[in-house]
Order: C-alpha cells, then sequence, then structure tokens
C-alpha cells in the first residue's frame, strides 16, 4: 500500500491528539478538584519505579527473555556505584553522569 502526503499529514494529525489527550484530560479533571495527599506521596515513588524497571530488565533480561547476568559486569558494577550515589546525594542529574561514565570507562577497562 502507497501512501500519499495527505494520508501521512493525517496519520501525525492523529499521533498529536493520541500523544495530547493523556496529558491534558487529567488537567482539565483535577483543575479545580483537590488531590488527595495520599495519590501525591504514591505518585513520588513513580519515577524511581519506571527508572528501576528500565534498568534492571536492561541488566538482567537477554533478548531471548531469559534470566541472565553473564556479560554485563561493567553495567552491574556501575549500578551498584550509581545506586550509592543516589542515595546519599538524591541527585538524579548526578547519578546519570555517574553512570554513564563509569560505565563507558569499565566498558573499555573490563
Amino acid at each position: 500500500m502507497e501512501w500519499n502526503g495527505m494520508q501521512h499529514f493525517l496519520l501525525v494529525i492523529l499521533c498529536f491528539f493520541v500523544a495530547l489527550v493523556p496529558r491534558f484530560v487529567p488537567l482539565f479533571f483535577f483543575r479545580k478538584r483537590q488531590i488527595p495527599k495520599w495519590f501525591n506521596e504514591w505518585m513520588e515513588f513513580v519515577p524511581i519505579c519506571l527508572f528501576t524497571s528500565l534498568v534492571v530488565k536492561d541488566l538482567f533480561i537477554t533478548k531471548n527473555y531469559t534470566f541472565s547476568v553473564a556479560g554485563s559486569l561493567p553495567e552491574l558494577i556501575a549500578s551498584v556505584v550509581v545506586i550509592a550515589v543516589a542515595f546519599w546525594t538524591r541527585s538524579m542529574a548526578l547519578s546519570v553522569i555517574i553512570g554513564l561514565g563509569l560505565v563507558f570507562a569499565l566498558t573499555f577497562a573490563l
């Protein structure tokens, strides 16, 4: 099937609305309502949970969806150091910079 320019344009516009709706519907819903305190406390854990799930998947799950630790020694060492840095500094930027630097250095060293 060949797509013409108008079909590509409509695809981009539809993708725009698909990305826009989940961002603005909660704004309209909570604009005049008070967000419960328990919800705000719960939402503080979402970024760290997402970040952890991405890191754990990359460290321990292979392309065949099996559990393995083989071949990821630089990433494992860097992740332990990053956990310590993040715990003591509470800085996401510093943790990411140190983690990237360690993975880069350890990949060439090991």
